[in-house]
């Protein structure tokens, strides 16, 4: 935020006439008064609700820094005071001059108005912040409005909050030093916030909380002020202390003295005037830092100035949140007031369902969910269906080198006969053929329920989505989408357990790929026997296989060439029957999807409606109270943002004229 200026020079303290006290109003009060009114107004219709940040003098100090005697001084009345947290609520604090004599006063709070008096506001005050905050000693961050209209204050609208307390006292809760610093904190961050700080010249500067807290949110100072009461109690290096600003304090100082028990406020400005200007430390200190009156003057120059700064964007920020709340109203679905417009919006959702679900599992478009890699759904199958493959050319049964010939000798000694030697026995290859099968049957039963786990997740996230401003639909269409998936499901379990019956029943294959993978792996048969039975080695490596162990072989020579051969036999033939299982899954799945989507999706939705057409459509024709909620909050919305546009309409040429 750019520095705030000092404004135009102040009449200078001395030069007051002594029995006639220079009041705390000035004609540059009726300059700022709109704009004034203009913010207060906002501030009465919670826009800040909204987002939209105020301009304001927000009041802090350390408990017991004299804050009350400041205000009470600028208000011209009394406030509560006593030991302990005697501000429990957030006062804001609403000053305006008027002409009349006879002042006027009331409290604002929970919706209504409270009228009091000078002499009865201070107990007013009291009964009202018990009412907001509990008749104890705790706090509450709900606003409790002062309006005070009286004739020489100034024009000012400041919020005190409660002082700044690390000790809990008796009645007050554990967590109240955090209770305060959270509702400070909350006032004081915004940019558009001036902090009044009030220090006391008894302590060091740099020790209060007050600061500590300002210069959290403000490193710069730039938007605090600090009031240093007390200056009578504490005369000796004040000077020096404000001369030297080790706190940073971009506003500047402004010292005053303490009002005294019940001291009219006219005697206590006389004795304030005299104290700065006969004391003989106190009077050394420029006269533009110092009294009541000047800081009236100060605060005054400064609200204005930060109001005249910020309105402009204030007004803008409430066209474009009052222009954003339209759109989405009228981008809300309006409520079917027949049975056919029921049915309309109804099959306007499955509809806009399908295409969505088109364009993600089928056309591999993902423009509706960009940021959600989840819902790119033809990347996700493919991971899918690669991760099958690798799985199944990885599993045990899928490695030959694994107790090489073992299972084909076997075979072969159990299968001799009464019968010529050297024949391959069919009956072997199927065995071999059956039980690897059976080793990667369930592979594919969880690859399926993988599958279609995952199709289900993304057509009922979008069939809610398409949905949701009929919750009344939702249960059906869920339903329905549920009992679709879980049917598909069921049929391609049982079309993969047809699949896997196919291929146990025998072994067939017209992909010439087999036959010359047969061939290169038998022209190393020559090698492979050399090897081991010539060589006496005991592992041997056959191209497209393998290093294997084959020691063992040497005591069965006699059926080596049969078990040499099915097992390449097997090797080549299972390499078809892998690709065939993953391309045969691959079309299936895209043969499924695109079924579910065209076809069956609607009929299954449209059963389901059917079923119990008459309540599901009467519940579309009443609105959801997630939506009534939403329309009403919307409402609320355009409706105090149209107000609050309302306000600030005639107010933008105040600003042009302040400027000049």
């Amino acid at each position: 935020m750019a520095p705030i200026s000092n404004g135009p020079d102040l009449v200078e303290y001395e030069d007051a006439n002594m029995e006639n006290q220079v009041p705390l109003v000035s004609s540059y009060n009726d300059r700022i008064r709109p704009l004034l009114d203009a913010v207060d107004k906002l501030r009465h219709l919670k826009v800040m609700n909204e987002g939209i940040q105020l301009p304001t003098i927000v009041v802090v100090g350390d408990q017991s820094s004299g804050k009350s005697s400041v205000l009470e001084s600028l208000a011209g009345i009394n406030l509560p005071r006593g030991r302990g947290i005697c501000t429990r609520v957030p006062l804001v604090m609403r000053l305006q001059h008027q002409p009349t004599p006879t002042p006027e006063v009331f409290l604002e709070f929970n919706g209504k108005t409270v009228y009091t008096d000078e002499a009865r506001a201070a107990d007013a005050i009291s009964l009202a912040t018990d009412e907001i905050a509990g008749d104890g000693k705790g706090i509450s961050n709900t606003p409790l409005t002062l309006v005070v209209k009286k004739k020489g204050i100034p024009d000012l609208t400041m919020i005190d909050l409660p002082g700044i307390t690390r000790v809990p006292v008796h009645g007050q809760p554990e967590d109240i030093y955090e209770q305060i610093t959270g509702i400070i904190t909350e006032y004081i961050r915004p940019e558009e916030s001036i902090i009044l700080n009030v220090l006391s010249a008894t302590v060091d500067f740099p020790t209060c909380e007050s600061i500590r807290m300002s210069r959290q949110v403000d490193k710069t100072g730039e938007r605090t002020l600090a009031v240093v009461t007390k200056s009578d109690k504490a005369p000796e290096g004040l000077l020096e202390k404000v001369a030297a600003d080790d706190v940073n304090i971009g506003l500047g100082y402004v010292c005053v003295k303490n009002r005294i028990g019940d001291e009219s406020f006219e005697d206590a400005r006389k004795e304030e005037a005299q104290l700065f200007k006969k004391h003989p430390l106190l009077s050394r200190i420029d006269k533009s830092m110092v009294g009541i009156p000047f800081l009236a003057q100060k605060l005054t120059q400064i609200q204005a100035t930060i109001i005249a700064k910020c309105l402009p964007d204030i007004a803008r920020n409430i066209n474009e949140k009052l222009n954003a709340s339209i759109s989405e109203l009228n981008k809300m679905p309006r409520t079917p007031s027949s049975p056919a417009e029921a049915m309309t919006a109804f099959m306007g959702i499955v509809g806009s369902a399908k295409e969505s679900l088109r364009k993600i599992l089928i056309r591999g478009e993902f423009d509706e969910y960009l940021n959600d890699h989840q819902m790119h759904c033809t990347a996700r199958l493919v991971e899918m269906l690669n991760l099958y493959s690798n799985e199944l050319h990885k599993c045990s049964e899928s490695d030959p080198t694994r107790n090489f010939l073992v299972e084909e000798i076997r075979l072969l000694e159990e299968s001799k006969g009464i019968k010529l030697p050297n024949f391959l026995p069919h009956s072997a290859l199927l065995s071999i053929l059956q039980k690897k099968v059976d080793g990667i049957s369930r592979m594919h039963i969880d690859f399926v329920e993988k599958i279609w786990d995952y199709i289900e997740s993304v057509v009922l996230s979008v069939l809610m989505h398409h949905s949701e401003n009929y919750h009344q639909l939702q249960s059906s269409t869920r339903r329905a989408g549920q009992n679709l998936i879980s049917k598909m499901k069921e049929q391609s379990i049982g079309w993969v357990t047809e699949i896997i019956q196919m291929e146990k029943m025998t072994d067939y294959t017209c992909n010439p790929n087999y036959m010359s993978e047969w061939s290169k792996l038998m022209n190393q048969q020559d090698t492979f026997r050399g090897k081991i039975l010539i060589q006496g080695h005991s592992k041997a490596k056959i191209d497209g296989i393998g290093e294997v162990e084959a020691g063992h072989i040497k005591a069965h020579q006699d059926v080596l060439h049969q078990a040499f051969d099915l097992k390449m036999r097997m090797t080549a033939y299972w390499k078809i029957v892998l690709s065939r299982l993953v391309d045969s899954m691959a079309l299936h799945l895209q043969f499924c999807v695109q079924n579910l989507v065209n076809k069956e999706m609607e009929k299954e939705i449209i059963s389901e409606l059917m079923s119990n057409q008459g309540g599901v459509i009467e519940r579309m024709m009443e609105e959801s109270p997630s939506i009534a909620a939403k329309r009403e909050k919307l409402n609320k919305s355009i409706k105090l943002l149209g107000e609050s546009k309302k306000v600030l309409g005639n107010i933008m040429d105040k600003i042009a004229t302040y400027s000049d």
